[in-house]
């Protein structure tokens, strides 16, 4: 790649064309940005791509809880849904089908369905069946909802799939449900291998049923939680409870000869993976499991993947400590050769130091917003390989939804949220194997978040967070002009899902609260 001796800026001027919105918005007009304030400081954005950090694995979701509902809705309605998700499909007015999600978890249930209201979780809609018949053998047949999207990724271009329980099923725990009691690990030592072996089962029946592979299973989740309230499954573990569990399954795997990788330890939060934090003995994740010296070590299992995973929860407001502590765990993962991060699942919870609340649905821009800064600051400060979203489809009035459905079983409406369109600002675009290039704002203020990508096909992505309350004039100086006609940019701001931007001459303004992708061929 010549590197041009002016940085090639490249200008894009903004123009869009009254349509239909389908992703289930009121119809927009999309109006002529104009080159904004020539008294106002131009913000320019450098990109080098001779600097390069992380490999990007992938962008995903999980089917927990309300896909085996919505997979047995109307077939369009289940296919719309679908669409959503996982579609790289552009209409033909130019809009996006959808975000493109390059992975997708599976929720293995613990059983606690069948168990109806004997199983002590009082959300119907949160308990989960397993794969277990009634006789003790298998039932390829159940968890059909679920097994319908499943299908529904792989048809639309999803190649990488993840099998995560987060219980046990009920058969094999401590006191038969599918939570614990009084935050004590809800699996005796003597069923690990039955556990293990039940894993390595449903990955090898969903294979033979599905024809899909599972290339990862996540054996537990936030293990430092107690999980005794019965509001879903989970059980707590101790680390070396975790390790145990791995080698177990690892053995599980190889014996069926199965290719699949264990992706651990899914920590509650990012702390618990580089230091003790308030969980002695279920904390420092990282050294646990990969330190060759430390009795946990499982770095050494032919079948584990070199990443560990942990959930952004509880850890992103103010953005300035939020991206102390992820520079913290980038360095503590770097310190083990060939380590990688992944950012296993988050959705808006709690307060966060009262910039906002998880409480209460919303579908406009300002969890949006939100939620690409996080993106943002997993994938530059933490030096995230992959980043996954929670529930992907939620009945809930909680800020957990990508895409928002009636809590009805058979049959309702859905629409999508700004949440959604937020993260196809990053999941559509940057795709598995792009690697993380070095980008810098001539601003200089968290107002205005940029990273760069360049896709293996030679495809240079840019995404621009502009979370202050003003328009910004933007130029992107870029190492050498891009081939002509190869220039694309998309809006989501409170009129735009993701909306196609026209390439023209001039200095482009990124809106005020908005979020834009750039994509160009070099």
């Amino acid at each position: 790649m010549q590197i041009s001796q002016n940085l090639g800026t490249l200008f894009l001027g903004l123009v869009m064309a009254t349509s239909i919105n389908c992703h289930g918005s009121e119809p927009v007009t999309e109006t002529v940005d104009p080159v904004g304030d020539p008294a106002k400081e131009t913000v320019t954005i450098r990109i080098d791509p001779s600097k390069t950090y992380q490999t990007i694995r992938h962008f995903g979701g999980s089917d927990a809880w309300a896909c085996q509902f919505a997979g047995n809705w109307p077939l369009a309605k289940r296919n719309a849904i679908a669409d959503l998700l996982f579609s790289t499909d552009t209409l033909a007015d130019g809009h996006l089908k959808g975000i493109g999600l390059s992975l997708w978890r599976f929720n293995a249930g613990g059983g606690t369905a069948e168990q109806g209201e004997a199983s002590g979780i009082r959300d119907e809609w949160r308990r989960a069946e397993s794969f277990f018949a009634g006789d003790g053998g298998y039932d390829w047949n159940k968890q059909a909802g679920q097994m319908w999207f499943l299908n529904a990724a792989k048809e639309r271009g999803v190649n990488a799939f993840l099998l995560f329980p987060n219980s046990p099923p009920v058969q094999f725990t401590t006191n038969g449900k599918g939570y614990a009691t009084n935050g004590q690990p809800n699996l005796p030592a003597q069923q690990f291998d039955k556990f293990a072996g039940y894993l390595a089962d449903v990955i090898d029946g969903v294979r033979k049923k599905t024809g899909i592979t599972f290339q990862y299973v996540s054996p537990v989740n936030e293990p430092q939680w107690d999980w005794s309230d019965g509001g879903q499954e989970g059980t707590p573990y101790f680390n070396n409870q975790i390790a145990t569990i791995t080698r177990s399954l690892s053995a599980a795997l190889l014996k069926k000869s199965l290719a699949t990788k264990i992706n651990v330890a899914e920590a509650g939060q990012i702390e618990y993976l580089y230091s003790e934090h308030n969980r002695p003995g279920r904390a420092s994740q990282v050294s646990a499991f990969f330190d060759k010296n430390n009795n946990d070590y499982i770095g050494n299992l032919p079948n584990v993947l070199p990443a560990i995973s942990g959930h952004s929860y509880f850890t992103t407001s103010p953005y300035k400590a939020g991206a102390d502590k992820r520079r913290q765990l980038a360095a503590a993962v770097a310190k083990v050769p060939g380590l990688e991060y992944w950012q296993s699942e988050y959705c808006i919870l709690g307060d966060n130091e009262g910039e906002i609340k998880g409480e209460g649905r919303e579908l406009g821009i300002n969890p949006a917003l939100y939620v690409a800064r996080v993106i943002h600051n997993d994938l530059v400060n933490a030096n995230a390989t992959a980043w996954h979203w929670w529930i992907s489809v939620s009945p809930y009035d909680y800020k957990d939804g990508l895409v928002y459905i009636d809590k009805n079983k058979t049959d309702g409406n859905f629409q999508s949220s700004k949440m959604l369109w937020a993260m196809g600002n990053f999941s559509r675009f940057v795709r598995p194997g792009a690697k993380r290039i070095d980008a810098s704002s001539s601003l200089g203020t968290d107002g205005l978040l940029v990273s760069s990508y360049l896709n293996t096909n030679n495809e240079l992505v840019t995404v621009i967070v502009n979370n202050d309350g003003e328009d910004r004039e933007v130029k992107l100086a870029l190492p050498t002009d891009p081939k002509a006609g190869t220039i694309r940019a998309y809006e989501t701001s409170a009129v735009s899902d993701l909306a196609p931007m026209r390439v023209a001459g001039g200095n482009f303004v990124v809106k005020a609260r908005s979020i834009v992708t750039v994509t160009s061929k070099m």
